[in-house]
């Protein structure tokens, strides 16, 4: 190989890798904080969620009365909660900011109410 270009090489080499190191994803250095949400006419309890940026976040969810959702579109969320049964979601808090959860099931007078918030810090 011609000695003029092998340091140009490497040099392309070295940036490219600088590149790719900023691209990274969130480091998953942060916990596993564990949630239970109930979900009854017509709210959730609790309502707020506090977190960090890098936790992987598992809520259990149960519906106490009729069939509601929880739907958190800024983390890929969208469950049907029937009565009784109890399910589990789980994803990494990749970006901070506040985040809205609400249901999408019409379950009476008070449903504007069926909403919270995940914070990510």
């Amino acid at each position: 190989m011609n000695v003029k270009i092998m340091p140009k090489l490497i040099l392309i080499f070295l940036i490219l890798i600088l590149i790719a190191g900023c691209a990274s994803p969130v480091n998953l250095t942060g916990k596993t904080k564990k949630f239970s949400i109930t979900a009854k006419q017509w709210s959730f309890e609790p309502g707020t969620i506090r977190v960090n940026l890098g936790d992987i976040v598992e809520i259990r969810l149960k519906s106490i009365d009729v069939t509601h959702s929880f739907i958190l579109s800024a983390f890929g969320v969208n469950e049907k909660l029937e009565p009784g049964k109890e399910i589990k979601i789980e994803f990494v808090a990749d970006k901070t900011g506040e985040f809205s959860f609400f249901c999408n099931v019409p379950c009476g007078r008070g449903h504007n109410n069926m909403n919270g918030k995940i914070i990510v810090a």
